[in-house]
């Protein structure tokens, strides 16, 4: 039996708008299985300058970095879409061990097989530094309410 996971292919600007909410609440989890479920067995990544491939990668580098980035909260939203293919733009916040707040900024670019899986996703990430006081995702773990603004409503 095939893997599917709606919504399908091609996209429009409802259901692409979905996929994206549905990837930001699976992030927001910070359960590296549960996301790694979203992509093909052999999905092709980058992320930053790591390149890797298949669930088994994605389970490790996203235990890494949940590791490391604490207190994950990410908001996406969706740049451009067409066909079998989403951009997105986000931003995520996050702490270090040491208590120093970062806000990240990136956008990505998926592409998803017939069944709705993703098999190739690039993403490109710049990390800014900021205060506690400058924080904006300021829900509880887990996922964004949803009537918290996305990144437009903040001005991101």
């Amino acid at each position: 039996m095939t893997e599917t996971r709606p919504p399908l292919p091609p996209f429009d600007a409802t259901s692409a708008a979905a996929k994206a909410r549905a990837a930001e609440d699976a992030w927001n989890s910070r359960d590296p299985v549960r996301v790694s479920l979203a992509y093909t067995p052999d999905s092709s990544w980058r992320n930053r300058a790591e390149f890797f491939s298949g669930r088994e990668a994605i389970v490790a580098f996203l235990t890494r970095k949940w590791d490391r980035e604490l207190e994950y909260r990410l908001i996406k939203e969706v740049w451009a879409h067409h066909q079998n293919r989403i951009a997105v733009r986000f931003a995520y916040e996050w702490r270090d061990d040491s208590g120093h707040w970062f806000r990240s900024h990136g956008n990505e670019q998926w592409e998803f097989d017939e069944a709705g899986l993703m098999r190739r996703r690039e993403a490109s990430i710049n990390d800014v530094p900021i205060t506690e006081a400058d924080r904006k995702f300021r829900w509880p773990l887990g996922r964004r309410p949803d009537d918290h603004p996305g990144l437009s409503g903040l001005g991101l």
